[in-house]
């Protein structure tokens, strides 16, 4: 009965996850610590919203699965990484550099981990089966877009303050941006060519009742992510080239909104179908 309610928490997970991960691509010290303060603040918020409503679910069942031992290791592993992502943004006001970067991989490795996790859930095909590691992937490589496209839009905005600032680090973020977009296109192809081709029954069964009674949902999410999120991508890079720093930060204002509603139609997808489309 939950299944809706999961689906879309999932959004702030993978913001968290993919955030976190975001913010290893700009040289750390060749910015303010404050831009890493703010935006790991950011994350942190969504990563919190994720596993309060995540518990808030399991209360609301009254037990009938909080006894799950993959529900119990996946929290697990949420909490832990939690705590380790709170300990990196109190360390970013000090210079204990050993302890901040082992909270940051303690962080991401065990967010990514709950999140691989949590995708088997979803899965309809048995444990053998390449679904297995399909789901993961897709989970993960949404978690790098919402990420990327995010942290972007916060860098951007950091050069309203730091007048200074190399483009360098903005272009670095930009890049990152268009390859995740540029794996999660490919993916998303891999994956309906993969369930299509030799998807276990009940997967196969879902894709053909996708691509036949709701093509027009599969199409507005491809068409906003990421369709209309790469030809945004190719506006953001000729703004850059100028440079101007402060358009570049508006359309990547328009690429969360393209790319969020996107993922929250991916979503959709994943609670009718149990597909990572």
């Amino acid at each position: 009965m939950d299944l809706f309610a999961r689906c879309f928490l999932l959004v702030f997970a993978q913001l968290y996850i993919g955030g976190l991960l975001a913010l290893s691509v700009p040289p750390f010290h060749e910015i303010e610590r404050g831009f890493y303060r703010s935006t790991a603040a950011v994350y942190l918020g969504a990563g919190v919203l994720a596993l309060a409503g995540r518990l808030g679910l399991l209360l609301q069942q009254h037990g009938s699965t909080a006894g799950s031992a993959a529900v119990v290791v996946e929290l697990l592993f949420w909490t832990v990484s939690l705590i380790a992502a709170a300990v990196y943004l109190r360390m970013l006001w000090g210079d204990a550099f050993r302890v901040r970067a082992r909270a940051y991989v303690t962080a991401w490795v065990s967010g990514v981990a709950a999140l691989a996790l949590g995708a088997q859930s979803f899965r309809l095909s048995p444990l053998l089966s390449f679904e297995t590691i399909l789901y993961p992937f897709a989970f993960i490589i949404s978690a790098l877009v919402l990420g990327a496209v995010t942290a972007g839009m916060l860098l951007g905005h950091w050069y309203l303050i730091d007048r200074d600032l190399s483009i360098d680090p903005f272009h670095r973020m930009f890049r990152f941006f268009v390859k995740t977009l540029a794996v999660q296109a490919v993916g998303l192809g891999l994956t309906v060519a993969l369930i299509w081709i030799g998807g276990a029954p009940a997967s196969s069964a879902e894709l053909a009742g996708l691509l036949h009674e709701h093509t027009a949902l599969l199409s507005v999410r491809l068409l906003l992510s990421p369709c209309a999120s790469a030809v945004l991508a190719w506006m953001i890079w000729k703004t850059l080239q100028i440079p101007q720093t402060m358009a570049a930060t508006g359309l990547f204002y328009i690429a969360i909104l393209s790319v969020l509603v996107g993922e929250f139609m991916s979503r959709f997808i994943l609670f009718r179908t149990s597909l990572p489309l």
